[in-house]
């Protein structure tokens, strides 16, 4: 995972941290998310990846720096003051682009700006230490910052800690139940989901990722029932690489693939028109299906989860 580089000077962050209270109670250690009891008000103190942090009043002015962070915020009908884009467009993800109308960028994820989110005097930071470790302390000198420890795989918990720094815990828990009944509703439809073997693939330029059962997509998949094709060296892994040589190794019955950014510089265009894409069973069989890049693989969260649900209800039960 690439470091994440600091968009401003010292001393511009030094005069933009003065427009805000010092957000306190953050300990290094660190810790696993703790819950807090339903319905309890605030001020508040969340455990969290970096340690303890005090919410001292329910948040009204979030920023959050990863996709992730911002689908939670957006699906407990919290409009964050602020957010970041991919490196790859200066919008935001197409599928959060009309609830986060108005909100302010700040930054992409991979380099978020320091001054510019201390600008807008937020009360409460989301993000994950896998994205942000390195600028944790900086963040929350300018307001409390919550960390989940991880990403991915872990979006469900990632969800209820979000929700319990924002004091939405019962309603988050209401949700996550909704979308797991429609998981299964949607596993019966198909009819013999654990029969069903699906190779997730992304094509990002360079190695194709095929997305193993650790992964986003992976934990939706399995909540359907599917059975992801698992490949050596994914074990635990995300994804695991394949070169476009090795594609056949990634031989589901149904394909579901995407670009990051355009797919003649992601290399999809040059492996769909190879000789090796046409061997693949799905593609045989006409189960191999174009999805939306940001709801299945850049989005991560229940709002993506619950359109992979409407699209694979579509493509796969219809």
């Amino acid at each position: 995972m690439r470091r994440t580089a600091l968009s401003t000077t010292g001393l511009a962050l030094a005069a933009a941290l003065s427009l805000t209270a010092c957000g306190g109670g953050d300990d290094t250690a660190s810790a696993a998310p703790s819950s807090a009891a339903e319905g309890a008000a605030f001020p508040r103190t969340v455990e969290h990846a970096m340690g303890s942090t005090e919410i001292p009043e329910q948040p009204e002015r979030v920023v959050v720096l990863d996709t992730g962070e911002l689908d939670a915020a957006l699906s407990l009908g919290v409009t964050p003051v602020g957010a970041v884009t991919t490196d790859v467009s200066e919008e935001f993800l197409s599928y959060l682009a009309e609830d986060a109308e108005g909100i302010e960028v700040v930054g992409t994820i991979q380099e978020p700006n320091l001054e510019e989110i201390a600008a807008l005097q937020p009360d409460l930071i989301l993000s994950n230490s896998v994205r942000h470790e390195d600028i944790y302390d900086q963040l929350s000198q300018i307001a409390p910052t919550v960390f989940a420890a991880d990403l991915g795989d872990t979006w469900k918990e990632n969800f209820l800690l979000d929700a319990e720094a924002l004091g939405k815990e019962e309603e988050a828990q209401e949700l996550l139940e909704e979308y797991e009944q429609q998981a299964a509703e949607l596993g019966e439809a198909i009819g013999d989901p654990g029969g069903t073997t699906v190779s997730p693939l992304r094509f990002v330029g360079g190695p194709i990722r095929a997305y193993q059962p650790e992964s986003f997509i992976g934990t939706v998949l399995t909540d359907i029932g599917l059975d992801i094709v698992e490949l050596p060296g994914g074990e635990g892994e995300t994804f695991a690489e394949l070169s476009e040589e090795q594609l056949t190794l990634a031989n589901g019955e149904v394909v579901l693939y995407s670009s990051y950014g355009s797919a003649d510089e992601s290399g999809e265009a040059a492996v769909v028109a190879g000789p090796l894409w046409s061997q693949l069973t799905a593609v045989q069989n006409g189960q191999a299906f174009a999805v939306e890049d940001d709801v299945f693989y850049t989005g991560i969260g229940l709002m993506a989860a619950n359109l992979q649900l409407e699209a694979l209800q579509e493509l796969l039960a219809s």
